[in-house]
């Protein structure tokens, strides 16, 4: 079989792009709460010891948006401007608007709230049907946020990044290539004790014994050093991290990001409903590998085109398993706001580690076919 390396990549809750991923979807929780029709999109920038809140809210009632950006920072963990940024003197810049009434004319009568692609994806390399880096990935990157705030490794500092290299024979991931951590400290840990610990905290914590060897490498700090973090060592975006919130790149993306948007924007919505759809035609034996894409044009109710491919893993045609996904599946935007029922506040929780393998959010949930 056919021998090949993929590799995923993903982040901690305070890489600055996450940070600001965190705090838009805090912000849309905040007024979901309020209202479940509100229509929010936000964008979040964070940069040194500032962070700018730009967008668009409409909605019955008012959060106060400064404080609740205050207390998200503070509950990752970011006190400190000289090393990252400081929740309690940060400037926080508000820069808020309604929602255009040109997009509102399409979306109030359930359109799509933009035009747009979104894919979908599932395989069995792993038990929540998710590709297997990334699926590590994410599980390292949990865990080093695990060992700071737990205390033990009480020097790290909230910004952090994880990669893992997998082998693969066939579609079978056989072992791990390599594995590269780098994770914010503080000034004065050795760069050899930071290795060691992170390598029995955190790789040892995670990885199955049977999937790595004596080949398999790990990088831990490869600059040897990394004080400097959060927002003031890299600006941070909302939606800069779309491949980490998906597959790892082991599928297709439509380019939209999630975190910021209510549900009738079908970046997000329609992105979730598709990942549903292939996880259970997997989970109910119709292939073993599925890619799924859908388009939407703005304003308007129905999807413009759906397409499947089970890359020669299907028990049935691609054709009729569309047509499966047509007879079982309303994919207007309100079909899918509706069947998920996304008009909750639950979105906090999906922002980091990845929108998807997590058993506790409805579009993960496995039904019969």
């Amino acid at each position: 079989m056919k021998k090949y390396y993929f590799t995923s990549e993903s982040v901690t809750e305070g890489h600055p792009d996450k940070l600001c991923d965190y705090i838009s979807d805090s912000i849309l929780d905040s007024y979901l709460a309020l209202d479940k029709n509100a229509r929010v999109a936000v964008e979040t920038f964070a940069s040194g010891n500032r962070i700018t809140i730009a967008g668009q809210i409409s909605a019955n009632g008012e959060v106060d948006i400064e404080k609740l950006v205050r207390n998200k920072i503070a509950e990752i963990g970011y006190d400190n401007e000289k090393t990252d940024i400081d929740y309690r003197t940060c400037k926080i810049d508000i820069n808020i608007t309604k929602q255009s009434p040109d997009i509102a004319l399409g979306v109030d009568v359930g359109g799509a709230g933009d035009q747009g692609i979104m894919f979908g994806y599932a395989c069995t390399d792993t038990e929540e049907y998710m590709p297997y880096a990334i699926s590590m990935a994410h599980k390292l990157a949990r865990r080093l946020t695990e060992v700071r705030k737990e205390g033990i490794l009480n020097y790290l500092r909230p910004d952090g990044k994880t990669q893992v290299t997998v082998e693969y024979e066939g579609d079978i991931p056989k072992r791990i290539e390599t594995i590269l951590i780098s994770t914010q400290h503080l000034d004065g840990v050795k760069q050899e004790k930071l290795k060691e610990d992170i390598i029995r905290e955190v790789v040892n914590n995670v990885v199955p014994e049977n999937m790595m060897d004596k080949e398999t490498k790990i990088y831990v700090n490869p600059t040897g050093r990394f004080v400097i973090g959060g927002p003031l060592g890299d600006t941070g975006l909302t939606g800069r991290k779309i491949i980490v919130d998906t597959y790892g790149g082991y599928s297709r993306h439509g380019g939209g990001c999630f975190s910021g948007k209510d549900p009738s924007k079908v970046d997000r919505s329609a992105a979730y409903m598709l990942r549903h759809i292939a996880k259970n035609l997997v989970a109910n034996g119709y292939c073993s590998k599925c890619e799924i894409q859908i388009a939407y044009a703005i304003g308007m109710k129905e999807p413009l085109a759906i397409y499947i491919n089970t890359f020669g893993t299907g028990t049935k045609s691609e054709e009729e398993l569309v047509d499966l996904v047509k007879e079982k599946f309303d994919l207007t935007p309100d079909g899918i706001i509706n069947y998920l029922d996304l008009k909750r506040p639950i979105y906090e929780k999906t922002t980091n580690y990845g929108h998807f393998g997590k058993n506790d959010l409805p579009w993960e949930k496995i039904i019969e076919l």
